[in-house]
């Protein structure tokens, strides 16, 4: 794992020193790589790499990588599992190696087959070749996205970087806010790709590559298509036996590594199996880590130790009290964008926890994205059967009304079923696709019409954030609703929030991660299995459930899903509360220029007081505002951004 960042040399650098500007490109993403730095520049280009030291641990490693003819040269962040396989590949057709790493193999691949060498490529990547021959550059990222890259092109400018704030050195760069996305935030918990909260930075999309030539002109494409067309068939258990076996296979070419490497555990399924499999493959006690709460109702250890004293694992523990507040500000500067997922919280200290035993950890991240895996999938479930049974002229016109009429009873009566019955009629309403999006947006639109005010409200009025939701439903190759929303978290929160905290977390600590049930054919294995075998009554998971009996307890198969959550409620009024009456209560700060003031303060009296859960809505305006006091603390608008 690396850290990798650079920029086309153009008339704009002329006055600039680029070597001491690559090497604060490269100090900026430091955690990303502690082991090495190292810098390269030509007539049209310089790089940079920070190396975090996984395979190859001799300085015949060290990045970035050139061709045995010199005209190509590589900056490369990630692992690439089958590399060996692709490497004897290589050396049939007379390829011959200097060093052992993963790096040259994806160099000498891409040389001979160019985009078509991505078809082959099992793992997680975001990389950099640069021709010295054409002037030209290409660059890809993984399928699913676990790796990041981000571009910036403004101003004659064309830079990229595995993280903004490499970006945010280059000279005269403009830290524009970009409206649209900041609306996304509030609705998502993050910044959906391709955009993010600058106006002139981009990421690249997983699943494509990037062209760009001596004349600048620049093409986007994507090379990898997930479809859930055809459907397998065949018998459970037949099924369940592939699965199984893609799900070990997967983990096992995970644990290649010359540092030591262990696991994250949280006593769920995902997680387990994967700590199952690491311990059939090792010679010694798998190294396993977990996270806990001080509150009963949020604590999974318990559940981690049981799988740990089951595989006899080396296990590690670490409960999160104090720590949030005296870390909170730290941790959350990390994202570069606002990022407003909770989670990132345990799974930082988890990663530091990790870090203290070993340079990799495994991870059960991805399974409830393929597998169906979260309960909203059986509330959204619920909610198709019932928009099936009212025809649509019935819950145009009459939901609404009835919805209008549950929110004030709720809003009287304080009543949490209140408050339930309208958001279901209110959902209701409108088609299976905005439905999803409503059901699981985390700012309710009825707050954020009494928040908004002057030209950003103005300017975002028109702005609707369920469009890209709207947008992957119907792109999906698939003929049934839950397939299409499985698609739509896959290719939304999957990338935009799963893997953007995994990412920043475990590199933050200089940690890698991997995650074998993001394999991708584990996932293209997932999107052929029938719906009614992930989604089975109330049963999630239900393929990968039976898949794994015997092989993990009937506890951990079939307890209640805890999920990793957090008592975010607690922090808000006892150790964020000083972070919040910060940016409530200040007239010069971000959330002044944006939103009503006044009201923000009367929600968070309301919920001080208990009279009202605004939890998420106050949580998400807190990260915004710290986000804004590291990167932004004036505002300048990029209204075109809208259009």
């Amino acid at each position: 794992m690396c850290g990798i960042a650079g920029f086309v040399r153009g008339a704009q650098f002329v006055e600039h020193d680029t070597e001491h500007l690559l090497q604060q490109m490269g100090y900026a993403i430091r955690h990303r790589g502690p082991d090495a730095a190292a810098t390269w520049q030509d007539e049209g280009i310089g790089l940079v790499h920070r190396r975090l030291s996984i395979i190859d641990l001799s300085d015949a490693g060290t990045q970035p990588i050139h061709s045995p003819c010199g005209r190509y040269v590589i900056v490369f962040n990630g692992e690439i599992y089958n590399y060996q396989q692709l490497r004897t590949d290589l050396e049939q057709q007379g390829e011959r190696f200097s060093t052992s790493t993963d790096t040259e193999v994806l160099l000498r691949m891409f040389i001979r087959d160019g985009e078509k060498a991505l078809a082959k490529l099992n793992g997680m990547f975001a990389f950099v070749v640069w021709d010295k021959q054409e002037q030209s550059l290409f660059a890809a990222r993984d399928r699913l996205g676990k790796k990041p890259l981000y571009l910036y092109q403004a101003n004659q400018q064309f830079a990229f970087a595995s993280e903004i704030k490499a970006l945010l050195q280059l000279p005269g760069i403009e830290r524009r806010l970009r409206l649209d996305a900041v609306k996304d935030f509030f609705f998502y918990q993050y910044v959906p790709d391709p955009k993010t909260i600058f106006a002139d930075i981009v990421k690249l999309a997983p699943g494509h590559w990037l062209k760009r030539n001596r004349l600048g002109d620049t093409t986007v494409q994507r090379y990898w298509q997930l479809s859930f067309k055809q459907q397998l068939t065949g018998f459970e258990a037949e099924l369940g036996e592939q699965l199984r076996d893609l799900v070990e296979d997967a983990t096992r070419i995970r644990m290649v590594s010359d540092v030591p490497l262990g696991a994250f555990l949280s006593g769920g399924i995902d997680s387990s199996a994967v700590v199952g499999m690491m311990a059939k493959h090792s010679d010694t006690p798998v190294t396993t880590c977990a996270i806990g709460f001080d509150n009963e109702k949020f604590d999974e250890v318990k559940f981690a130790r049981k799988v740990a004293e089951q595989f006899a694992t080396d296990h590690h523990e670490f409960t999160v009290k104090e720590s949030v507040s005296a870390n909170f500000a730290e941790i959350t500067e990390y994202f570069d964008e606002p990022f407003a997922d909770p989670s990132y919280i345990p799974t930082f200290f988890v990663a530091k926890l990790a870090r203290q035993a070993v340079t990799v950890a495994l991870a059960g991240d991805g399974g409830d994205e393929s597998f169906a895996g979260y309960s909203k999938y059986n509330v959204d479930q619920t909610e198709q059967r019932l928009r099936s049974v009212f025809p649509r002229a019935v819950r145009k016109t009459l939901m609404p009304p009835l919805a209008a009429l549950s929110a004030g009873i709720a809003k009287t009566f304080q009543s949490v079923y209140g408050r339930k019955a309208s958001s279901l009629l209110r959902t209701l309403s409108l088609e299976a696709d905005e439905g999803f999006f409503v059901t699981n947006s985390f700012f309710h639109p009825q707050v954020w019409q009494t928040l908004v005010q002057g030209d950003f409200a103005r300017l975002t009025r028109d702005y609707n954030p369920a469009e890209l939701t709207c947008q992957k439903y119907h792109e999906a190759p698939a003929d049934d609703h839950l397939s299409k929303v499985l698609y739509t978290d896959i290719h939304t929160y999957l990338p935009g929030d799963i893997l953007v905290k995994v990412d920043r977390m475990t590199m933050a600590n200089s940690l890698e991660a991997r995650a074998p049930l993001l394999d991708y054919r584990v996932v293209e294995f997932a999107a052929t299995v029938p719906s009614a075998m992930k989604l089975h009554g109330s049963e999630k998971k239900y393929l990968l459930k039976k898949s794994l009996e015997g092989f993990l307890t009937d506890e951990t198969l079939y307890r209640k899903k805890m999920g990793f959550s957090v008592p975010l409620a607690l922090w808000l009024t006892t150790e964020l509360k000083q972070f919040c009456d910060a940016a409530f209560y200040n007239k010069d700060g971000a959330l002044a220029q944006l939103f009503s003031l006044s009201k923000i303060q009367e929600m968070w009296q309301q919920h001080l007081q208990g009279k009202h859960q605004f939890t998420q809505e106050l949580w998400s305006l807190l990260v915004f505002s710290m986000w804004w006091d590291c990167y932004m603390m004036e505002l300048t608008v990029a209204s075109e951004a809208l259009q």
